[in-house]
């Protein structure tokens, strides 16, 4: 009776065993599953960090470039309209004042010899205002983006044919939106009148909520992007594009003209700030 009963006992100790030695790897199991996963989140969370401080450097590094940029074209813009204004407002007054002094002097006999330097005069009047306005749109502020665009369209009339749309949503922006918007323009119609031998440029300008749109297009000879991209005309434009933190789009059509779209963002603070500036 005993020994069966020690076999018993026997075996319900090994099972016991068995049973204990099967909890104790699966708690190691258990155990070594949740090192491995907290080392799988560290690790992911490490790399993580890595990413973000490595993208927020990206991210201020491209903001650096971008206050470059902003604070170069202030600085051009600066100084083009200290000469500019300095060329309209001092030199300009004193031609027109030499011209009206001219106008009255009695010359007797000596008619043409007044014709001549009364036109040299006017002449020399009209490079004067013309060299103010390429360097900077002196009376922008005062006249108003549109009304400036017509001045320039009115002056190339004898040399190409200038289409100007506005919708009638249009309201003023500030300052520093507007002089590059009327720069762009005016560099887009310089180019093409240079290279393109386009006869008719057509410009669009849309506001709305949340965009100003300017389209600029032309019928002229176009050109492969790829291969005037460092050129200084469209480095000016597409950098002033950037200080506005505007989108654009070239489409360029060989032989059937340019079109330049152009989606600038109306509650733009780093452009408003460079306004106030």
């Amino acid at each position: 009776m005993l020994f069966p009963l020690y076999i018993n006992y026997l075996y319900l100790f090994k099972i016991k065993e068995i049973t204990l030695n099967i909890s104790f790897f699966i708690t190691l199991i258990v155990v070594l599953l949740i090192i491995v996963v907290f080392v799988l989140l560290a690790y992911k969370f490490f790399i993580d960090r890595i990413i973000k401080e490595k993208n927020a450097q990206h991210e201020a590094e491209v903001l650096h470039q971008k206050r470059l940029v902003l604070e170069n074209i202030k600085a051009q813009e600066e100084e083009r309209k200290r000469i500019a204004v300095m060329i309209h407002d001092d030199i300009g007054n004193r031609l027109n004042i030499l011209s009206l002094w001219l106008n009255n002097l009695d010359t007797k006999g000596d008619e043409l010899i007044k014709k001549n330097i009364s036109g040299q005069m006017s002449s020399l009047i009209d490079s004067a205002r013309s060299i103010s306005h390429s360097l900077y749109p002196v009376n922008l502020e005062s006249v108003g983006l549109v009304l400036y665009i017509e001045e320039l369209i009115n002056n190339l009339a004898n040399r190409v044919n200038i289409s100007l749309t506005v919708s009638s949503k249009f309201e003023k922006k500030n300052i520093f939106i507007e002089v590059q918007v009327y720069r762009i323009i005016q560099e887009f119609t310089t180019n093409v009148l240079k290279h393109s031998e386009a006869t008719r440029i057509w410009i669009y300008i849309k506001d709305n909520q949340k965009n100003l749109s300017v389209i600029i297009s032309d019928n002229g000879q176009s050109f492969e992007y790829e291969a005037v991209k460092k050129g200084m005309g469209i480095k000016n434009i597409e950098s002033r594009i950037k200080s506005m933190n505007a989108l654009h789009k070239w489409k360029n059509v060989l032989n059937k003209g340019s079109r330049l779209i152009i989606k600038i963002p109306c509650n733009d603070e780093s452009a408003n700030q460079n306004s106030a500036n």
